[in-house]
């Protein structure tokens, strides 16, 4: 018979469950890994104007610093006691670690979380993020039953690797990208422009609006999938922007023709990484390829700007390899429970919990 050990929170750190987003948030984003340094409280906070919920904030402090914040909010019914971690679909949802956080720090995250709830809900999320990594582990040490279900694979350009096999883009691309420009001009003045940190406000937003309610998601879904109208994820970006830190990480690439919006490309750069989560285009210019031309020139002033590494996320792989794009690590939706009961359960239910996945 195999025994686990209950870890216990360590009595040497400041363990608290406090209510509403910590402002211990951003202190510890801070000290993330600069791929994980957006997660700041105002973008939990814009998850909150978004999609609602009252949350609540697990942390951990080494002495005076801070080293993990977990936000919860509510999932499912009350009587079960769940939560889950809020923010966007993507680029991801994670909570914010500090890069030299201990075994210890992460058995007494996860010791004080089973205080507050029965279990939660991490995800979607790429494997090997650190905060995950670190919670596994503690799970295993601890009794708790982590559960993942498969979402989809992530997709990754690296720009030094592709470079490193000659010039690129490749000229022929270059030529065929200049060819669609001179007859895409045939349709008005073009106009390129990059949107990122004080440019941020609700004209630009709306101008990726615009070019989302002519395009396809409008056409062939409902239309909740589009990350910039009100229909889609609209207030969440608008409301995440209103962090100056947030919004000089986001960046966007516009093409206008005449002076209306026609294409679009919405990252997130964090650090030397280039989180690409969403472009769109208007179909009454398909077929010179706005999108296309867009997203070359992006990635080009990307790579003048130190970027090195572009994580295209999830979706569509085809044009992701043609631009040279890997596929990368996978991403998965994890239900951690509590030791006990909880755990018993998600034993019987781990394989519906599976099959629920993309």
């Amino acid at each position: 018979m195999t025994r686990s050990t209950v870890s216990v929170p360590d009595a040497r750190l400041d363990a608290r469950i406090v209510d509403g987003l910590s402002p211990a948030i951003d202190l510890v984003a801070a000290a993330a890994p600069p791929s994980h340094r957006f997660l700041r409280r105002q973008w939990f906070a814009a998850a909150l104007t978004a999609y609602g919920g009252v949350a609540r904030t697990v942390t951990v402090a080494r002495g005076d610093a801070p080293v993990a914040a977990l936000p919860l909010v509510p999932l499912g019914p009350g009587i079960l006691r769940l939560g889950q971690v809020p923010g966007c679909y993507w680029p991801f949802r994670s909570l914010p670690v500090a890069a030299d956080a201990t075994p210890a720090e992460f058995d007494t995250l996860l010791a004080t979380t089973g205080r507050a709830v029965r279990g939660f809900r991490l995800g979607p999320i790429y494997d090997g993020d650190p905060a995950l990594t670190g919670l596994l582990a503690a799970a295993g040490r601890a009794g708790w039953r982590a559960m993942p279900r498969f979402v989809a694979d992530s997709f990754l350009l690296d720009i030094a690797a592709v470079q490193a096999e000659g010039a690129w883009p490749r000229g022929s691309t270059l030529k065929k990208n200049r060819f669609h420009e001179k007859h895409l001009a045939g349709h008005g003045a073009l106009d390129w422009s990059f949107v990122s940190g004080g440019d941020w406000n609700a004209a630009a937003f709306d101008a990726l609006a615009t070019v989302e309610e002519r395009s396809w998601i409008a056409e062939r879904t409902d239309g909740s999938d589009a990350k910039f109208t009100g229909e889609g994820h609209g207030a969440f970006w608008r409301a995440a922007a209103a962090d100056p830190v947030i919004a000089s990480m986001l960046w966007a690439a516009v093409l206008r023709i005449d002076g209306v919006p026609a294409a679009f490309s919405f990252d997130l750069n964090a650090g030397h990484l280039k989180y690409a989560i969403a472009n769109s285009y208007d179909p009454a210019f398909a077929k010179h390829s706005p999108g296309r031309l867009l997203y070359y020139r992006n990635l080009v002033q990307g790579m003048a700007d130190g970027i090195t590494l572009v994580d295209w996320g999830a979706g569509d792989s085809g044009y992701k390899r043609v631009i040279g794009a890997q596929q990368g690590p996978a991403i998965r939706d994890w239900l951690f429970l509590r030791p006990g009961l909880p755990a018993l359960i998600g034993r019987l239910l781990r394989r519906r919990w599976s099959a629920s996945g993309q």
